[in-house]
Parts: structure tokens; C-alpha cells; sequence
């Protein structure tokens, strides 16, 4: 039996970056999957939708052309071409996650469901591995809500989404999270008829309520039939197609579509992989429990990414495993913080966060955070651009330390990077002030929000009672 130093179940981001990392260090390190490398953000998540996004971003450029004096002309969609550029796009970038990459590397890929069978050793389809240490990098997979009659209409996934090569006339999106906008957007733009239902009262519930409230107002001006504060109940034949029943209230009411998408969350993917046979313990959705250094209740176990049920981002994953590698390999004690974690929502326009929103910032410290916000109506190159919406918001605490912000505005995603670097060196919302943003650029939303609160501070009156003697004292020294 031969024995790594350690053993990774799992090739989407988070198993690639460690077994490299592994690799690049000397190790022997074993790299167990199971389908495909490269995991769902290449194959069905960020690489295809963003790929997708770019094509209806486009469509709705060449729609609303008239904003920059050009010719509106209306785009002729020929969405399974559009759907081959999806899939061009994934296999451009395949061969960096690709098996023959990784062995090139140094790490020895295995193909096969991988199980832990005791201590120390794992199961792959009849082979048995002996490890130092061992990394759990199974992801998660999207949650199908249990709704009477959804199975029966093939409902779609952000993982099955990808095999349609016909634009849908009419699409049910079932979530207003960020899969369900993102998508439910695109597939406006690109001509299907969109009706979103969410149970919450607004979209995005875990952003900023000005920020759900700007992507409800963009994705109703793209025709998008919201439905807010609503339940699907049922789904159920129809006539040329299906039907989901809708509850909102004390009203009920039916929509017809052709093809539904469920975008309803994800759930971490651990079954099936043997942890009670190593003492790792998960909780009621099937997450890893795992400790600061990302160690689960097993020895020399760790666990990393989507099924730890931590922050579900490509990057967060990156970000576990450069510690967690370092940790399983040399004892190392490297803790992870989600403090200056950005992330992002692809919407039109994008939302990015990063740290406290306003809510849990007074939570913590009530009525005396600080909390400035400028909007991109004002911004010059927003208004140049034709795209003079949205807003930057900053949240400090009672001393003007930046501890979260949100970026809700065209290329917010590529704006929230600097004020994830503010907060990470505990910098203050005057930092972001002073620091000189190139003009004009969209990402001088967060400094004008930032030269607020400088304004506002010099406005008090307290700092004016010493600031108009101090001046009135220097007109007299300083007479020519």
C-alpha cells in the first residue's frame, strides 16, 4: 500500500490549489476524483456563466444603444451558437485544471469515489491509499426543493442549465438569490420570457436592502416578472407545457412555462465518503465541522471549500486551501478570517461585498458606527458611460475603522478589491479618501463616498469651534 503525505478527495478549486501547493513543496500527494477536474466552477458555475452573462450584457448594449446616440437595434439571438461560445469558453480554460496539468506538476491523479475506511487509509473503487494527512474537497451540489410535481417538468440546475441549446420562451426561476438573478437576467436579455418567484420580500436578502432593491428595479426594466414575497406550491401539466402554482399571501395564481430553473441554494456534498469511519463529524445539511485551522474532529483530517458550508466561493475555496495545505503538511497553525472576504453578484449592475453589512455592524456596536454612501448619479465616468446608477456604500466602526462596504454599480466586482485590501489592514474609511483614484474611473465611487465622510467630519460643529479661531488667528499672522 503505498502512503502520501497526503491525500485529496476532490479536484474542483480548492483540491487543485492544495495538491499543487502540496506538490510544489515535495510532497507525494494523491489527487482523488471522481468525474472531472476543474469542479463546477469551471464546468457549470463561474467559467459558463459569466460566459453567458458577457453574451446578454451585449445584447442589451446593442438594445439600449440610443443611450450614447447611437442606432437601438434589436439583436438576433441565435442562442445555440451563443451556448458554443459558453462551452468554447470552458475549454480554453480545461487544460489548466486538466489531469495531464496536475501530473506534470508532480501530483498522481486517481480517478474513482474515494471513502475513508479507517484512520489513515482510503478506498478508491478497490485500491487502498495510506495518508499523513488527508484533505476533503467535495464541494456541493444544488438543492432541489421537494415541491409536488417539480420533478415531473425536468426542472433545470445551474449544473444542467449548460446542455440547453434552445432559449426557453418561457422560464421559471425559482430563487432571488445570486444564481437566480444572475440568471434569470441573462435569459431575459437574451429573449425568454422570465417570471422569478422568491419567498423573501425582497432579492439578494443577504446584501444590503438598497442593493436587492437596485437589482429588482434593473431586472424589471428587462422585463423580468418578479414575484416577491411568494411560494411555489405545486407544479403541474399544462397545456403546451407546464404550470407552477403560486402562493403569496392569502392569493394564489399560476404561471405557465416551458422549462423551470431551480436556484434555490446548494448543500454541502459529503455523503457517501465514509467520515464516520474516521470520527469527522458533519452537521444536519451534510457540512464538514471544521476548526479555525479548517482541521475536522478527525486526526490529520482537514476540510476545505463548498462542503465545509463556509463562505460558498471559488475564492474563499483558494483562500482554504493556502492554509489548510500548509497546516496538514507541516503542522502548521494558520487560521483562516473571513473578515476581508469579498464576493460578488453578477448582475447588471453587480453588487459586491465585502466585510459588515449596516445591519451587522449595529449589532455590534448600535448607533455609533459611521456609514457614508455616494451615489454613481453623480459619477462622472458613470455618467459618461451612459451608466449613471447605483451606489458605494462604506460602514465603519465608532472610531471610522472601515469594516464593511458594498459596491452596488457597473464593475463593482473589480472596485470591492481595494476596500478588501482597506479592511484587511484595518484601515480607516479616511484612508480610501486619501488614497488618489485615477479620473475618471468608475472605481472613484468608494473615495467620493469616503470624501463624505471626510466633508461631514469637518462640518461638526465641534471641529468648526476650533477650526474658525485657529483660521481667524492665521488671516492675522499671515497678512502680507
Amino acid at each position: 500500500m503505498k502512503r502520501y503525505d497526503m491525500v485529496v478527495i476532490g479536484g474542483g478549486t480548492a483540491g487543485l490549489v492544495s495538491s499543487v501547493i502540496a506538490a510544489t513543496a515535495g510532497a507525494r500527494v494523491a489527487l482523488v476524483e471522481r468525474s472531472r477536474t476543474g469542479g463546477d466552477c469551471l464546468w457549470t458555475g463561474c467559467v459558463p456563466s459569466k460566459s453567458l452573462i458577457a453574451a446578454a450584457h451585449l445584447a442589451h448594449r446593442m438594445r439600449t444603444a440610443d443611450r450614447l446616440g447611437l442606432l437601438a437595434v434589436e439583436p438576433d439571438v441565435d442562442f445555440a451558437h451563443v451556448m458554443d461560445r459558453v462551452h468554447a469558453a470552458i475549454a480554453d480554460i480545461a487544460p489548466h485544471d486538466s489531469p495531464e496539468r496536475l501530473r506534470a506538476e508532480g501530483v498522481e491523479v486517481i480517478e474513482g469515489d474515494a471513502r475513508f475506511v479507517a484512520p489513515g487509509r482510503i478506498d478508491v473503487e478497490g485500491r487502498e491509499l495510506a495518508y499523513r494527512a488527508a484533505l476533503v474537497a467535495t464541494g456541493s451540489q444544488p438543492m432541489v426543493p421537494p415541491i409536488p410535481g417539480l420533478a415531473d417538468a425536468s426542472p433545470l440546475t445551474n449544473e444542467t442549465v449548460w446542455d440547453l441549446r434552445e432559449l426557453p420562451r418561457r422560464l421559471v426561476v425559482l430563487g432571488g438569490g445570486p444564481i437566480g438573478c444572475e440568471l434569470g437576467q441573462a435569459f431575459a436579455r437574451l429573449g425568454s420570457d422570465v417570471t422569478l418567484i422568491e419567498m423573501a420580500p425582497r432579492l439578494l436578502a443577504k446584501e444590503e436592502p438598497e442593493a436587492g432593491d437596485l437589482v429588482r428595479e434593473h431586472l424589471s426594466k428587462d422585463g423580468v416578472d418578479l414575484r416577491l414575497s411568494a411560494k411555489a406550491v405545486e407544479v403541474r401539466a399544462a397545456a403546451h407545457g407546464h404550470e407552477v402554482v403560486i402562493e403569496a399571501g392569502d392569493t394564489r395564481d399560476t404561471v405557465a412555462f416551458d422549462r423551470i430553473l431551480v436556484a434555490a441554494g446548494r448543500r454541502p456534498q459529503s455523503d457517501g465518503l465514509g467520515l464516520d469511519a474516521i470520527g469527522a463529524q458533519t452537521d444536519e445539511r451534510g457540512a464538514v465541522l471544521v476548526d479555525g485551522r479548517l482541521r475536522t474532529s478527525a486526526r490529520n483530517v482537514y476540510a476545505i471549500g463548498d462542503v465545509t458550508g463556509q463562505l460558498p466561493f471559488t475564492h474563499v475555496a483558494a483562500y482554504h486551501a493556502r492554509v489548510a495545505t500548509v497546516n496538514a503538511l507541516f503542522r502548521a497553525r494558520g487560521k483562516v478570517s473571513y473578515d476581508a472576504v469579498p464576493w460578488v453578484t453578477f448582475t447588471d449592475p453587480e453588487v459586491a461585498r465585502v466585510g459588515m453589512s449596516e445591519e451587522q455592524a449595529r449589532e455590534r456596536w448600535g448607533e455609533h458606527i459611521v456609514t457614508v454612501s455616494s451615489p454613481y448619479a453623480r459619477l462622472d465616468r458613470a455618467i459618461a458611460a451612459a451608466e449613471a446608477h447605483g451606489f458605494a456604500k462604506l460602514i465603519g466602526d465608532p472610531n471610522g475603522r472601515l469594516v464593511g462596504a458594498t459596491v452596488a454599480a457597473p464593475a463593482g466586482g473589480e472596485a470591492i478589491a481595494e476596500l478588501a485590501a482597506w479592511i484587511a489592514k484595518s484601515g480607516k474609511i479616511d484612508d480610501v479618501s486619501q488614497t488618489v483614484h485615477a479620473y475618471p474611473t468608475l472605481a472613484e465611487g468608494q473615495a467620493r463616498a469616503a470624501d463624505e465622510h471626510v466633508r461631514a467630519k469637518y462640518a461638526r460643529s465641534r471641529v468648526r469651534a476650533i477650526t474658525r479661531p485657529a483660521l481667524a488667528a492665521l488671516r492675522l499672522i499671515d497678512r502680507p
